[in-house]
Formats: C-alpha cells, structure tokens, sequence
C-alpha cells in the first residue's frame, strides 16, 4: 500500500495532484485545512492538505515455457518438411500454478498489513489533533488580532497621531510570540508608553542666586493663570521667597492680574519693557528663590516680535540658573500645537505645560507633542481654581486615559 500527501488550493486541486501522480484509483483518508503561521495567519485562505492510499498492485510473472515446447517450438521449422509430427510429445493444456507461499509468510504478512493499519490510524489520530490544536491557535490569533485592533481604535479616537499609533502598534507586534495573552500585551503597551512619556520634569532651585524662569506660548492658553498657580504653591506650600515680572506690555488686563495675585500672595511685583530691565530686576531679587516672568505671547509669521522674545529669554544667558516652559493648551489642534512648538523650539529649549485639561477628553497631543519635540512635560492645569488646580504631569494616568481607561 503506497499512502502520500498532496497539497493544493483546494481539496479538487490536491486530488488532482495526486491522481496524476498515483493513477485514478486513490482513496482519499483525510483531509486538513493548513492556515498561514503567524499572528495574522488567519487573514490568508491557506491550503489543504489530503492523505491519500493505493494498493500495490501484484506483477504476475510469466511462467517460463516446459522444456519440451522449447525444443517443439525450436527444432518445427527445421525439420518441417523432412519428419513427419511426432505425437508422443505432449503440449500441456494450462501452465501449471505457481507453488503456494508457505503459512508463515502469509501471517507475516498479514501482521505486516495489521501494523501498517494501525500505523496508518494513529496518524491520522494525530494529524485530528493537531487540527483542533490549530484551530485554537487560530481562535486565539483572531482574538489577539481584535484586541490589537480595539487598542489601535481607541488610541486614533483619543487623537493620538497615527504615526505614534502605528509605532507602537509595530513595536508590540515585534514582542508578541505564540502563545502571549491579552494581558500581557496590555502591560507592554502600557509600559512601552509610559517609557516615552518619561519622568515629569519639575521645578527645581538655583544652587546659588535666585532662579530665573520664563513663561513663553500664545495669547489665550492661561499663561497667567499658570504662573499664578505655581507661584502659590511654592509661596504657601513650600514656604519659598519668589517674586512675579510681567514682560507682557501688550495686555494691560494680564499685567494687572498678575499684579493681583502677587498683593494676594505679598510678593514683590514688577513690569519690565526690555531685555536689560532682566538683569536689573534679578540683582535686586537676590535674596529670593524664584523669580517667575511672563512673557507675552508673539506671531510666528512676525520676525520682529520674534526676535524680540529671544532677546528676553537670552537676556541672563550664562549670569543666571534659568528654566523655560512653553504653556500650551490641551484643546489645541495638533496641527497648530506643531506650529508653535516649532516657532517657539527655533528660539530655545524648553520644557511643556499642557494647559486646559478638564476642557477635553483626549489626550492624545500631549503624547504627540512630547515624542515630536522631544521636549520634557512638567505640570498640566485642569481648571481655573488658584492655587489648586494644578498638577505635575502624571504619566501613568495619562496612559490609562490614551487606552480607554478613567
């Protein structure tokens, strides 16, 4: 019995296939469905794969002829004319049969055809389970396929830009092997975004002098308020010595807001109009701690203004401990939050403070914001209440936000 696979698109392919190699008189014994490998295997048709048997067929030997006929057939056309027939030479009517094969070769041979019987069962016992045993597998690759479909969804719903989408998506891909769990591809998500977020970068003192730190953005985003935030909890809570300058000339309300939070706090105040004025007002500051500034925010598309920011945050270069924070507002489109971050990176570095919070429910550019500029988050501001609503950025809660979490 010869017993073969064949393989083709279809179960009609993988017959023909073996038909014209075996002959018409196959039997097909079982039939598998084999699926690409991989995570997304199941997208693809696959083949199918067919065992099929033949019986061997016995080749008769042709008995050799009696020795008798050999000399009749040889010496008759001799002596055909010359002798008359001789009748005493008998032609057998039949060929004899061949001798009977002993008893044991036939047992043996029938336990033979036995044990290849019971082979022949326990194959395809197996190849039955590890059909089912693919099939789970492919139950299981559609079930992880979902999954990663559902995050990739949530996280394009939360406006994370579907190039960091697809980034991560790829790298996750990458660490998943046969066998890995939803759960555990949630943690390397989770993780793998909590690692690009980082450690929030906060405010810290000068080793020596007070610390100079500006407050740079676009009108509207609650620079002032911010400032006033900060200020407030490093007066009140950390008992440190600060004072608030306004270099925003522009809006009379800004400066006098500002004034009023530092009466309420009883701080020292003051208004700067030029770059110089900076360096003034941190020598007569030397005994405090901190000494906040607020800028006003400029046009990208306007050089002058431009040039004139970069006059003031320069202005201590080298004299001073400084820190600057670009105030952004959450709600912002991502397209606009490109360009001024880019406006704002083309006149110095900066740390982010993503403003606005409880006014949206994604959170996706402060993920896109951080990986595009590649710049530290530190506070985010999620209301109007002073000193309270404020916070240092919290990567882990953001994360949970991005993947659909509360």
């Amino acid at each position: 019995m010869i017993i073969k696979k064949f393989e083709g698109k279809t179960e009609g392919d993988a017959l023909e296939k073996a038909k014209k190699e075996l002959g018409n008189n196959v039997v097909i014994m079982n039939v598998k469905k084999n699926k690409k490998k991989g995570f997304l295997g199941f997208f693809s048709s696959g083949t199918v794969e067919i065992t099929v048997a033949l019986e061997e067929e016995e080749v008769l030997l042709t008995p050799k002829p009696l020795p008798a006929l050999e000399k009749v057939e040889r010496e008759a056309p001799a002596k055909a004319q010359s002798l008359p027939l001789d009748t005493s030479i008998i032609i057998p009517e039949t060929i004899p049969e061949p001798p009977k094969r002993p008893i044991r070769e036939e047992v043996n041979i029938e336990k033979k055809l036995e044990n290849l019987q019971n082979l022949i069962e326990k194959q395809l016992v197996k190849e039955e389970a590890e059909d089912i045993d693919e099939e789970m597998t492919d139950e299981k690759s559609k079930q992880m396929a979902s999954y990663m479909k559902l995050i990739y969804k949530t996280l394009l719903e939360n406006e994370v830009n579907e190039k960091y989408a697809n980034q991560f998506m790829d790298e996750i891909e990458k660490m998943n092997t046969p066998g890995t769990n939803i759960d555990t591809v949630l943690v390397n998500i989770y993780q793998k975004m909590i690692l690009k977020f980082g450690t929030p970068s906060l405010l810290t003192p000068a080793k020596s002098g007070p610390k100079l730190v500006f407050f740079i953005g676009p009108t509207g985003v609650g620079k002032t308020t911010t400032i006033a935030k900060i200020a407030s909890k490093f007066s009140t809570e950390e008992k440190k010595e600060i004072a608030l300058i306004t270099a925003d000339t522009y809006r009379i309300a800004a400066a006098e807001q500002l004034r009023t939070y530092a009466n309420i706090l009883n701080v020292p105040f003051r208004i700067i109009y030029s770059a110089e004025e900076i360096e003034s007002a941190w020598r007569d500051f030397q005994k405090l701690d901190y000494i906040f500034v607020d800028t006003a925010g400029f046009s990208p598309h306007s050089e002058e203004q431009k040039k004139h920011m970069e006059n003031f945050v320069h202005a201590m270069d080298g004299k001073a401990e400084q820190e600057i924070y670009l105030v952004l507002s959450a709600t912002t489109k991502y397209k606009d939050l490109l360009f001024t971050s880019e406006a704002y990176f083309s006149i110095c570095k900066y740390k982010l403070i993503f403003t606005k919070l409880d006014e949206t429910s994604t959170y996706g550019n402060l993920l896109n914001l951080k990986l595009h500029t590649g710049a530290d988050l530190s506070y985010v501001t999620y209301g109007q209440s002073v000193p309270d609503d404020i916070r240092p950025f919290n990567p882990q809660s953001t994360v949970k936000n991005l993947l659909g979490g509360k």
